[in-house]
């Protein structure tokens, strides 16, 4: 009997969640601490700032790419092989990042990087829904979910203090003792289960072709976009037509296939369809908050990034300290349809609350809006997570969790997108509003420059300067405030999003509470 049959079976299921859990850490940690050190690299490299972005861009890609098919890939090389196989090369391709001489072969690394990290996070959740009995689920999931969510709060303040301390390639090799760590647990603990046939499988050239460039085109066109002006730009365009042709050829071929590599065929699940859904929707908020939120404390509240970094932290550490009560009540029975239902509509309120701010909005008052936030998000991740993989067989598992990674990284990535394009078009909607109102005939304006004119010509200007300088005073204050709008603009749509999801959750159905020997057993909800 393999050791790690043994251990589950003698209840110590939690070291193999250690073991799996290691690895999706480091990847996590991986992709925020690059994010701060990227003025670094540049200036190190001898590049501007836009062309080190390509440093996550590619990363973004080669992630993309090699998500949905991590389930097949499981099937095809066996599940412990392939999780050693992608650790092994997570962790020499840091080293290599680390190594690099110059931009070209950093962002070569980083796809290798993305490539095999890609699947660290799929797989991970597999092996506990896998190890983990049907009533256990939550425990597991919150465990699991602890340390994504600790992970992200951890990653920019890390990445800057090495940074600042040593240097930004030790932003990389802080892997490899993670990577070595990880690799025994895996080796010690992990096996895999009975039904996976590795080697059965056959290889859908032609379908992982086209997966590559649609996938590839689409999120490169989400991460340029805004940069390139959108559908201005030839090569959006171009991104955009190859995405929908290459994605839905892939989507008809995979449908057609007796050997799917990846099966959208699980769609017929309701439960799960909807789980995707959501998932979708909470990518495109949590990240386009992440995003939006310490803009909005930098640019409009003057506060630097240290302090917006560490006044955006208590949103993840509320989230983190609420996960052992999420997986308690899991454990006690209670319904994750309510549960989800409850933290969408308390996240969506919060964001209603960051929708109020002014440019005289403190510390403490985005503190307890962070705090609702994070309490909100406490009852998404993991009763969204045991809900939607409930129904799907075991075997087809590993499929499941690719499909949902999938779908949620295509949400952060459009969440992001659609945040810093609405941005930029809101605050000059606004811009032309107020424009409009601020005719020079009108008393209003002509009492704020008479003002603002005194009050330069008390500093010592005289009458001319003294008016070019407040009509400019005048025009930065409208900018400033043109572009609080187009914030409160962001938050309050995100509350909507949240609040309108709520409806899709009646659609699903409540998880069974099934005897140890029908585990594993579905049927067609």
């Amino acid at each position: 009997m393999p050791r790690s049959t043994r251990l589950a079976g003698a209840g110590n299921r939690w070291i193999i969640a250690i073991a799996v859990m290691s690895s999706a850490i480091m990847e996590v940690i991986d992709t925020s601490v690059v994010n701060v050190s990227l003025p670094h690299i540049a200036g190190s490299l001898s590049s501007t700032v836009d062309e080190a972005t390509w440093v996550l861009t590619s990363y973004i890609v080669a992630n993309a790419i090699i998500l949905p098919i991590t389930g097949w890939l499981a099937n095809y090389l066996g599940r412990k092989r392939l999780l050693m196989t992608v650790v092994t090369g997570f962790t020499v391709s840091s080293v290599l990042c680390g190594l690099a001489p110059s931009l070209p072969l950093l962002i070569f690394f980083r796809v290798l990087q993305g490539t095999t990290g890609g699947g660290l996070q799929p797989i991970s959740q597999a092996v506990l829904l896998e190890e983990f009995p049907l009533e256990e689920r939550g425990k597991a999931m919150a465990f699991w979910g602890l340390g994504i969510v600790a992970a992200p709060i951890l990653g920019p303040t890390l990445g800057g203090w090495i940074t600042d301390t040593y240097s930004w390639r030790w932003v990389f090799y802080i892997n490899v003792p993670v990577g070595l760590f990880s690799l025994a647990m895996i080796y010690l603990f992990v096996s895999d289960p009975p039904y996976i046939r590795r080697g059965t499988l056959r290889a859908d050239v032609l379908g992982l072709g086209m997966l590559a460039i649609g996938m590839g085109s689409l999120q490169i066109m989400l991460d340029k976009g805004q940069e390139k002006d959108w559908f201005g730009s030839e090569l959006i365009r171009a991104l955009a037509v190859l995405a929908v042709v290459f994605l839905a050829g892939f989507v008809m071929r995979e449908l057609l296939a007796k050997e799917p590599i990846v099966r959208f065929r699980l769609l017929r699940y309701r439960t799960f369809a909807v789980g995707l859904a959501l998932a979708t929707v909470l990518g495109f908020v949590l990240y386009g908050s992440l995003v939006v939120l310490p803009l909005f404390m930098q640019t409009l509240l003057g506060w630097t990034a240290t302090t917006a970094g560490i006044w955006t932290s208590p949103r993840g550490i509320a989230t983190a300290a609420c996960m052992p009560l999420v997986g308690y009540l899991l454990g006690k029975g209670w319904d994750e349809r309510w549960m989800l239902a409850f933290g969408f509509a308390v996240a969506g309120i919060a964001f209603f609350g960051y929708s109020h701010m002014t440019l005289e909005s403190g510390t403490w008052d985005i503190f307890w809006y962070q705090i609702n936030q994070g309490f909100g998000m406490a009852f998404l991740f993991v009763p969204l997570t045991t809900l939607t993989m409930e129904p799907i067989p075991r075997e087809e598992t590993g499929y499941a969790t690719s499909l949902y990674s999938v779908m949620r990284n295509i949400g952060s990535s459009m969440g992001i997108s659609f945040v810093t394009t609405w941005l930029a078009r809101r605050t000059q909607f606004h811009q032309n509003v107020l424009s409009a109102n601020l005719t020079p005939g009108s008393l209003a304006t002509q009492q704020m420059l008479q003002g603002m004119t005194r009050f330069t010509q008390f500093r010592g200007f005289d009458m001319a300067t003294a008016t070019q300088k407040a009509q400019a005073l005048l025009n930065q204050l409208l900018q400033q405030q043109a572009s609080l709008l187009s914030y409160l603009d962001v938050f309050y749509l995100m509350g909507v999003l949240f609040l309108a999801s709520i409806p899709l959750i009646l659609l699903m159905r409540r998880k069974r509470r099934l005897r140890s020997g029908l585990r594993g057993t579905a049927t067609v909800q």
